[in-house]
């Protein structure tokens, strides 16, 4: 598989926009971590509310036991106490509720962060990569065995590629790929592959049906 082109101006641009991607990722995480943790600042009323009710909830709980062992109206006593006691843990309970929501809220809004903007980057850089990935896989298998298939990229250059750069091949190209000429086939062929940023293999490889020296896109 290859990942990069072999002209350094087409792996220049594969290479920054590979980076970039990277780049932005790491932006948006750090982002996301900044927001993450300027959210949870809102959880610290909800935690002052729960240690405070649990406090009081303790105090309640240990008037209620004492007034108890008060003779003749302990339980009278130890009654509201007690139900102060309550509220008290329900006050509690409610701020720790609150503390669960904000870090709900910090945590979907750190991946709302990271998910939407690197996803929108990924779905138009992705393709674009494996696109290419696939194609110069498959020029790189056209052109490294032992007899090289130039007939088969002259053929797609000439079924796919802009009439301007068609126009710019030597006159009489057509015709001499059509009878066979492995000159114009090298030429149509490395056409294709420098449109990929490959360049074709030296016309010494054996089978390559060449002896004109190398063109590239």
């Amino acid at each position: 598989m290859r990942l990069y082109a072999a002209r350094p101006d087409v792996r220049l641009v594969q290479v920054l926009a590979d980076v970039g991607v990277l780049v932005w990722a790491v932006l948006w995480v750090l982002v996301a971590r900044t927001v993450h943790r300027a959210v949870l600042v809102l959880a610290e009323p909800g935690r002052a509310v729960e240690d405070l009710g649990a406090s009081v909830a303790d105090s309640m709980g240990s008037a209620a036991s004492a007034a108890e062992d008060v003779p003749v109206v302990g339980d009278e006593l130890a009654e509201p106490l007690g139900s102060l006691g309550d509220a008290a843990g329900s006050v509690s309970g409610s701020g720790q509720a609150a503390q669960d929501a904000v870090g709900t809220l910090a945590t979907v809004l750190a991946v709302v962060l990271v998910v939407l903007p690197v996803g929108w980057l990924l779905v138009r850089w992705l393709p674009w990569r494996l696109r290419w990935v696939r194609e110069a896989t498959a020029v790189s298998r056209l052109t490294g065995s032992a007899q090289p298939d130039l007939d088969l990229l002259a053929a797609r250059a000439v079924a796919t590629a802009p009439l301007p750069r068609l126009a710019a091949l030597p006159p009489g190209t057509g015709a001499a790929w059509r009878a066979g000429d492995p000159q114009a086939v090298r030429s149509l062929a490395a056409l294709e592959a420098g449109r990929l940023g490959l360049r074709l293999p030296a016309p010494d490889v054996p089978g390559s049906g060449a002896t004109t020296p190398p063109l590239s896109g």
